[in-house]
Formats: C-alpha cells, sequence, structure tokens
C-alpha cells in the first residue's frame, strides 16, 4: 500500500491542494506584515470579549473544522487588529520590541523544521547555532571562554534558572564547610530591581531582601550582606531597570559580593544590549565578574518572542543543578554533550535562540552596534525635547534608551485619559508609570525605526 493511499479525507497531515492555497495565502500575509517599507501599519487596538465573541462569531471550533483559509481571514480581519503592534514605532510602554525582517523570516523557518532543541542529540545543529549567539553575548560581557548557557522564554524564567543554580552553588558550599541549609534562603536585589526578581524568590520560598537607595552599591550592600550572614544565596544586581533605564554599580556589588562569597546575578534582560552599544559600554564596569546573567534577545537585540539568554561564568554549576534525570534520559545525561535542557528551569524547548542567530549571522555584529547606538540617540534627543518644553520636566537624566518625565500640572487621572485618548487615536502607546510615589511618562525606545520626529508627534499631545 502507499503512503498516498494511506491518506484519509479528513487527515491533517496531508498537503493538499487546500493546504497549497493556504501556504500561499499564509506566507503572503506574514510577507506584508514583516515588511517595514510598507507604510501603515497600525498600532492595533485592544477590544473587549464581547466585541471579539460579536465579530469573530463566525469562528467557532467544529467538528469538522471550518479550513485554514477562513481561519486565517477571521485572523487578519478580526483577531490580529486587537492586538497591539509591538514593533510599532511609537509603541513607547513598557519595553517594546523590533525584530527584524531576517529574524521574523527566519523563525517561520525554524517552525517549519520542527526540531527538539533540547538535547544536541537531537537538536545539534541548532544548539550550534545558538551557542554561537550565547558566545558573542558572553564576549560583549568579557565573560570567559568556558562561560555559556542556553535561551529560555523571558526575563522571569531567566532569573529563576540563574537563581536556582546560585542556590544550588550556595548548598554545596555549606555542605563542604559549615553543614545544614538554612531554614530559608535569602536573595538580596537592589531598589530598581524587576518585579520578577520577587516572584522568583516566591517560587523559590526565599526571602527577598531589598536594599536601600537609588541603586544598589558595595557600599550600601555590604552591612545588609553582613546582617544576612551565611543564609543569602544570591545577590541580584540590574544593569538597566525597566522603569527608569538606571545600571547598579556593577563593580562595588561585584567587590561586595566577592568579600562574601556570594553569587552575584546580574538582570539585564532590558539593558544589557547596550552592551553592543560602545558609547555607553563603560556603565556596566564590572559586568565581566559576574557569577551569572540575562539578556532578552527579544527587547533591544531585534529578535522576535520569545528569547531570553541566561548565561553562566561556570555552567557545569548550573548543569549541577538542573539536570533532569531518568531512564528515559540516560542516553541524553550520560553522553557528556551539551544539552540546552541541563540549563535551565525546562526539558522541553524550541531553538528559540535561532532566529536571533540567523539575524546576528546575516546583518552581523556591527549593524547590531549600529541599531542600539541609533535609539541612544533619539532617546537624547527625545531628553532634549523635553528640556526645552517649559510644562514638560525630566524626573531622571535618561542612562540608555528610557526617558521620564513629568506634565507639570497633571495629576494621575489626567495622565490616564491622554494615554486612553493616545491609543483610541492610533498615534502611540505609551501608559504612565510611578517614581517615588509620583505620576510619570516614560517612553522606551529600543526600535530603530523609531525616529525624533514620532516623539515630537507625542509631546505635541501634551501642550
Amino acid at each position: 500500500m502507499t503512503a498516498e493511499a494511506t491518506v484519509g479525507p479528513a487527515d491533517m497531515h496531508h498537503f493538499d491542494d487546500e493546504t497549497g492555497a493556504f501556504a500561499t495565502e499564509a506566507f503572503a500575509f506574514a510577507l506584508r506584515r514583516a515588511r517595514s517599507d510598507i507604510e501603515g501599519v497600525p498600532l492595533g487596538h485592544p477590544r473587549t470579549p464581547a466585541e471579539l465573541d460579536a465579530a469573530a462569531s463566525g469562528l467557532r471550533i467544529t467538528e469538522d473544522g471550518l479550513g485554514p483559509n477562513e481561519v486565517l481571514r477571521v485572523f487578519a480581519e478580526v483577531l490580529e487588529p486587537a492586538c497591539l503592534s509591538v514593533d510599532f514605532p511609537r509603541y513607547f510602554a513598557f519595553i517594546p520590541a523590533a525584530p527584524t525582517e531576517t529574524s521574523i523570516l527566519a523563525d517561520m523557518v525554524v517552525s517549519a523544521c520542527s526540531i527538539y532543541a533540547g538535547s544536541w542529540l537531537e537538536g545539534g545543529g541548532a544548539v550550534w547555532a545558538e551557542n554561537q549567539a550565547l558566545r558573542w553575548l558572553s564576549d560583549l560581557a568579557g565573560l570567559p571562554p568556558s562561560a555559556g548557557g542556553c535561551f529560555v522564554s523571558g526575563g522571569t524564567m531567566g532569573n529563576l534558572s540563574a537563581l536556582v543554580a546560585a542556590r544550588h552553588a550556595a548548598a554545596a558550599r555549606r555542605a563542604g564547610g559549615t553543614g545544614a541549609r538554612p531554614d530559608r534562603w535569602v536573595v538580596v536585589t537592589g531598589p530598581s530591581s524587576h518585579a520578577s526578581v520577587r516572584t522568583c524568590a516566591q517560587v523559590m520560598d526565599a526571602e527577598l531582601v531589598v536594599v536601600g537607595g537609588e541603586r544598589l552599591t558595595g557600599a550600601a550592600l555590604r552591612p545588609v550582606l553582613a546582617e544576612v550572614g551565611d543564609r543569602t544565596c544570591a545577590v541580584v544586581a540590574t544593569a538597566g531597570s525597566t522603569n527608569l533605564g538606571l545600571v547598579d554599580d556593577l563593580a562595588s556589588v561585584a567587590d561586595a559580593c566577592v568579600e562574601a562569597g556570594v553569587w552575584l546575578h546580574v538582570d539585564g534582560a532590558y539593558g544589557l544590549a547596550a552592551l553592543a552599544a560602545p558609547s555607553v559600554r563603560h556603565r556596566f564596569a564590572g559586568i565581566e565578574r559576574v557569577d551569572s546573567l540575562i539578556v532578552d534577545p527579544h527587547k533591544w537585540l531585534f529578535a522576535p518572542f520569545d528569547a531570553c539568554a541566561v548565561l553562566y561564568r561556570d555552567p557545569s554549576v548550573a548543569k549541577a543543578a538542573h539536570c533532569q534525570h531518568g531512564a528515559y534520559l540516560d542516553v541524553l545525561t550520560e553522553s557528556g554533550d551539551w544539552n540546552p535542557s541541563d540549563y535551565a528551569v525546562h526539558l522541553s524547548r524550541r531553538a528559540r535562540g535561532l532566529p536571533f542567530w540567523f539575524s546576528l549571522a546575516a546583518n552581523g555584529t556591527r549593524a547590531y552596534a549600529d541599531a542600539v547606538e541609533h535609539c541612544l540617540t533619539t532617546a537624547r534627543a527625545a531628553a532634549e525635547l523635553v528640556r526645552l518644553a517649559p510644562h514638560l520636566e525630566l524626573v531622571v537624566e535618561p542612562e540608555l534608551s528610557v526617558v521620564v518625565f513629568r506634565r507639570r500640572g497633571w495629576a494621575e487621572d489626567a495622565y490616564v485619559a491622554w494615554s486612553r485618548r493616545l491609543l483610541e487615536s492610533g498615534l502611540a502607546f505609551v501608559v504612565p508609570s510611578t517614581h517615588a510615589g509620583e505620576t510619570v511618562l516614560r517612553l522606551c525606545i529600543v526600535n530603530p525605526r523609531t525616529t525624533v520626529a514620532d516623539v515630537e508627534a507625542v509631546l505635541a499631545t501634551l501642550a
């Protein structure tokens, strides 16, 4: 019996004429959406569940199915427009993204290849390429040739994976010294750490101690470490805080951690991309001394969601903490191969670092440096526009590409109403934030397609 004869009329795993027609439409849609040279890509607009129920009333999961072309039509006409385009040039809220065309199309290629990238045995080619991208990031940070890690879904999972490795290392030190583990481990962090650090501590059932001050420094950290003692399993510093874009004093923090014998992890999910930019690289002095770090290529390194790189100075410590064991895994764990599943809280994983590697290899590292520098230049210009406007005022001097400012005379309700009007008009997406108890505005600029004119258009609405 031939393979063709075994295919039933409703077999999903069969490339027939309908699938071919869908492929043509799907590729055309993806290509249109990926092209940055086409004007008028809308910001999008959130819709309520009731609105989507009504607009997509013809799209329901049925016993016989609707056909792929009909489902794509509803997605293109109803569902995708109800999502905000994070790569829209005037998307300034949270941390936007601006994947390159190469990385977007590469993501399609990677998905088509159905690669399991948790082990070298099954995905060695993909893992090799991911490791090349990780090596570039390690070199930017000045980590030793032995450093390595893997790509995970995002900063939360990257921070958690690094902190689990830190806890394992602390427990091993205790076993060789004072013995028993403490009743509860402690994670020490600075005032501008990301919310995910608190979440990680909760997941690990660790106590979180936050050091006071504007940013984490060695001077402020030392007395805290002395008080907590050997219950500390890790210190988490921040390299580019989400809210203000601030960088902790990494060099002095590293000094304090070395003196105390404590693991230093740096959350650089957003900010460490700026290591590619010579103009601000000095802000990260001391990064070469960390035990672990994270940086998200899906933020300021122009990769599609989702990709966070977690890197370890000594990957063997991370492997000891994370490697899963089971009879069905022995063929992998006993091979001695580099298996990405051994370096984070995961087992199954897609080759999420491959689109980043594609773009990095295709465009070259100079293009990345130029793109990051362009964003920094735009952010500096935005800050100058704020300085020149009598009704606006900078809250802090920008260190990277986050510009935080206030509109004089406004209270929280005025900011919220303005933000809503801006989104409803489709002009831009900017949401209020807070600093020191005050409602403020922030523009996060990580899209090289964002221009000074885009910033001017938004600021003009604040007059």
